[in-house]
C-alpha cells in the first residue's frame, strides 16, 4: 500500500504527482522529488 501525501514537504505546495520508482513523488512547483515510505510502529 502507497502512503498518499496531500502536499509537498518543501513548499506545502499540492501540485505534486506520482514519480517513476515505487515510493517516490515530484511536485513540479519547486522541482524537487521526494519518497514517503511508512517504517513502523512504536520502539525499534
Amino acid at each position: 500500500m502507497r502512503a498518499v501525501p496531500f502536499h509537498c514537504p518543501y513548499c506545502a505546495e499540492e501540485s505534486i504527482e506520482p514519480a517513476d520508482d515505487k515510493y517516490g513523488y515530484y511536485c513540479s512547483s519547486c522541482d524537487r522529488r521526494f519518497e514517503v515510505r511508512f517504517v513502523g510502529l512504536g520502539a525499534p
